[in-house]
């Protein structure tokens, strides 16, 4: 039986903080699965899925205890499966000058309507044109199939003029 771990990561960026990390897992028998990580203000910060036959886990788990002593902060949960009902998943896209509050109200017009990010992804940088701070943020959600999706696009285009951004929110092609 396979047991699924998910696991948050912090380290100062350096050569072989993934090749250590996933050395720890390989010599456990555990399965790399998902990921996203990246480099952020001389930091490397990420979050994995692994699988692991469950009585390897224990092995895991020290092993990935063990690199503390090298600067790795882990955080190791073990997941549970969650069986979902029918689900659309959306992409939202937002760019705009960068100002306080913009996560929050997004965040907020999406919790008011009982729904998770699955993903967020957002960047700071500068316009071409003027310099001026740019924000921008792209988002997956997954949503039940009676969501009032003219309503969440109706709030969205609310808070982007209150914020004076661009949001688009496309739907996903199911695979199939």
């Amino acid at each position: 039986m396979q047991q699924h771990l998910v696991i948050s990561l912090i380290s100062d960026d350096k050569p072989g903080v993934v090749e250590k990390l996933s050395a720890a897992i390989a010599d456990n028998r555990g399965n790399w699965e998902d990921s996203r990580m990246a480099h952020l203000a001389g930091k490397f910060a990420g979050i994995l899925r692994v699988s692991v036959p469950s009585e390897a886990c224990q092995g895991l788990k020290d092993a990935l205890a063990a690199l503390a002593d090298e600067g790795f902060k882990l955080q190791i949960e073990e997941a549970l499966a969650v069986a979902a009902g029918p689900q659309q998943t959306l992409r939202l896209k937002l760019v705009g000058n960068d100002r306080p509050g913009i996560v929050h109200e997004i965040a907020r017009a999406l919790a008011a309507r009982r729904i998770n990010m699955e993903q967020l992804e957002t960047g700071y940088g500068s316009t071409p044109w003027s310099g001026e701070p740019l924000f921008t943020a792209e988002c997956m959600i997954s949503v039940a199939g009676d969501l009032d999706l003219e309503g969440l696009r109706d709030e969205l285009d609310e808070i982007a003029d209150e914020l004076g951004v661009d949001i688009d929110c496309e739907e996903v092609p199911t695979a199939v």
